[in-house]
Order: structure tokens, then C-alpha cells, then sequence
């Protein structure tokens, strides 16, 4: 099992930057792609950014391309995801998921953390 916790989110205004952490504890996370997925009020909820489990492929969400960076350090057993540029229509709970490999169906992910809320005012 693997137990993933975010933290980092808040409230910014649009155009700042935040970053968010992904720490997971009872396995280590280098056995696993990790990525990034949100869900804004009222809607699904959506893939925004993925690494492998060597760091060395990254998959974004075309809306994230540009303005979201995600890397790793498997010897902290910490992802991150750094979102500048931010939108107000970023706004959104993030989770982080752990799977075997890069996939954009949340359904593939088998692990999941409890979410971070980001908030990016007008």
C-alpha cells in the first residue's frame, strides 16, 4: 500500500505560482508514476500532468502546457508540481495518484491522496 498526502495549496491571485507536494509513505514512490489530476466545482474531474517512475517522460493536459512543471525525488519520496501563470479557472481540489505507468484515466490510478485545495483569484 501507498499512502499519498498533498500539501501547498492556497489562495493566489491570478498570474502567481504555488507549489504543491506529494509525499508518500509505505512503499516507496520511485515504483510508481505519479501524476496530478483536479476537480473544480461542479465538474469531473480531469488529468493535468503526469511523470514516469524514472522522471524521465512527463505527459501534460494541453490547458497546463507552458505554465505546470511536475518532477520528482525519489529519495525524498516526494513529487511536485509547480503551477505558475496560475487562472482563475485553475481552481480546483488537486490530487496526486500513484499507478504502474503514465495514464490520463483516473480509473488506471491505485492509489490516491485526500487532495489540496488551490484557489487563484481574479
Amino acid at each position: 500500500q501507498v499512502q499519498l498526502v498533498e500539501s501547498g495549496g492556497g489562495l493566489v491571485q491570478a498570474g502567481g505560482s504555488l507549489r504543491l507536494s506529494c509525499a508518500a509513505s509505505g512503499r516507496t514512490l520511485s515504483n510508481y508514476a505519479v501524476s496530478w489530476f483536479r476537480q473544480a466545482p461542479g465538474k469531473e474531474r480531469e488529468f493535468v500532468i503526469a511523470i514516469s517512475r524514472s522522471g524521465g517522460s512527463r505527459r501534460y493536459a494541453d490547458s497546463v502546457m507552458g505554465r505546470f512543471a511536475i518532477s520528482r525525488d525519489n529519495a525524498k519520496n516526494t513529487v511536485y508540481l509547480q503551477m505558475n501563470s496560475l487562472k482563475p479557472e485553475d481552481t480546483a481540489v488537486y490530487y496526486c495518484a500513484a499507478s504502474a505507468d503514465i495514464a490520463v484515466q483516473g480509473a488506471v490510478y491505485d492509489y490516491w491522496g485526500q487532495g489540496t485545495q488551490v484557489t487563484v483569484s481574479s
